[in-house]
């Protein structure tokens, strides 16, 4: 039988090495740091493990800034102009470490609004003062434009076994809570070490990075609506926990978390597809505006298809999940996953779509369909969370997900795109498949 000529040729066995490194790396971490992730939380209990949550949660919700909204815009022009490679890079550096000032700040006036006590304070602080080290993720970006992902996914595990090891260490020494929030700032220096290492090792020299003010601007024209966006989507996926603390305890939110890294940890499957197929789609918008949506569908139906796997048996296993793996003390969280497993269609559809947005500069509707999910999910919480607990926290998240991905279908020149979209969630393909087969 004859190999289909895409299969040999040089740019699809690339992405698709690229792609295979993402998910390896990715799949490692998932497994590891969900296992050891879970031997934390039965070592803490739901109210430690809760408390932990909410001081991520706190500083997740000022994340945005420090990234300044600049990922995914890097990467595009870093594609469109490999031969700005170092005045980029140094650029971006600057304007995230500036970012990871700012964060700090935020996240210091933050806490004046909120009843906390000293140690939840503190906890809070340890865990915002990994963000300085952040500035050099501008290393993943250029290895994500130059489809080299595998020096990243070696840097991230890395980082994992260094990370797994001392929490572990830490649950044999009895170690008490503070360590574990100082163990997340380890986490980023050895990933930026990592990183750096990386990058030296094939060919990249820092010392050639050059802060430039017009391309900085440049940058920041484009990207402010999406650091306004990316606010509003750690708004809505973190709001919920910081409502759930106020409203209900810690105890609770331990609960909620327990869950939620469950069905937030398959989130890396849109992230590398995405990630590693945006340079790809770039390129077919060069060639052809049919190859270019012909690619955009097929991203949407892999999306889909694969959030459908994931979430069908999750959704009747739930209970049996949650008891192998966290034990009888976290059994109210069953019902949490087999809602909120849901949203990753949801997510999963506007990762993709999200990436069409930057290709197509569409960064302020990026911002307001964030901003609106952000709103409904505020709102809902508020009317939800009193009534049902944390399973109405859930009921939100799926909501104000639905809401946020198919907003653009009321403006006209994004709403061709919600067609896409629901050929995918209808399974047009497979069905369209199966007719011409049997025609």
């Amino acid at each position: 039988m004859p190999i289909p000529e895409f299969l040999s040729h040089p740019g699809f066995k690339k992405y698709f090495a690229n792609t295979g490194w993402l998910f390896a790396g990715r799949i490692v971490q998932m497994v590891v740091g969900l296992f050891v992730g879970v031997y934390v939380a039965r070592y803490l209990g739901p109210s430690q493990f809760g408390l932990l949550s909410y001081a991520l949660a706190f500083v997740g919700l000022f994340s945005a800034i420090a990234s300044l909204g600049l990922n995914g815009i890097v990467v595009r022009e870093l594609v469109k102009t490999p031969q700005k490679l170092n005045e980029l890079l140094g650029t971006v550096f600057f304007l995230k470490l500036v970012g990871a000032v700012l964060i700090f700040g935020a996240v210091i006036v933050g806490m004046q609004f909120l009843n906390n006590d000293n140690f939840t304070n503190l906890l809070i602080i340890i865990i915002a003062s990994g963000y300085i080290f952040q500035a050099f993720s501008v290393i993943d970006l250029n290895f994500q434009a130059t489809v080299k992902s595998r020096y990243v996914v070696q840097a991230q595990i890395m980082q994992l076994v260094v990370s797994s090891v001392i929490k572990l260490f830490l649950i044999w020494i009895g170690a008490s809570l503070v360590w574990f929030a100082i163990v997340v700032l380890v986490d980023a220096i050895v990933l930026a070490i990592c990183l750096l290492w990386n990058y030296l090792q094939s060919g990249g020299q820092m010392l050639a990075w050059k802060f430039k003010l017009k391309t900085a601007k440049s940058l920041l024209k484009d990207s402010w609506p999406l650091i306004l966006s990316g606010m509003a989507v750690m708004l809505y996926m973190k709001i919920d926990q910081i409502m759930i603390k106020t409203m209900l305890g810690d105890k609770e939110i331990g609960f909620y978390a327990a869950a939620v890294r469950l069905s937030e940890a398959w989130y890396f499957i849109p992230m590398a597809i995405a990630g590693s197929l945006f340079p790809a789609i770039i390129s077919a918008k060069k060639k052809s505006e049919s190859l270019y949506y012909f690619r955009i569908q097929q991203l949407y139906d892999l999306m889909v298809w694969i959030a459908i796997a994931i979430a069908l048996p999750i959704t009747f296993l739930s209970p049996w999940i949650i008891k192998v793996l966290y034990g009888d003390a976290y059994l109210p969280a069953a019902s949490v996953l087999s809602i909120h497993i849901w949203a990753g269609v949801f997510v999963f559809l506007g990762v993709a779509s999200g990436k069409w947005l930057i290709i197509e500069n569409f960064t302020k509707i990026s911002f307001l369909r964030t901003f609106i999910g952000a709103i409904v999910n505020l709102i809902l919480n508020i009317i939800l969370i009193p009534k049902y607990g944390i399973n109405g926290a859930a009921i939100t998240t799926l909501i104000s997900y639905f809401v946020a991905v198919f907003f653009i279908g009321f403006i006209p020149k994004t709403k061709k795109q919600v067609v896409f979209m629901l050929k995918s969630i209808f399974l047009f393909s497979i069905i369209s498949g199966i007719y011409k087969k049997y025609k």
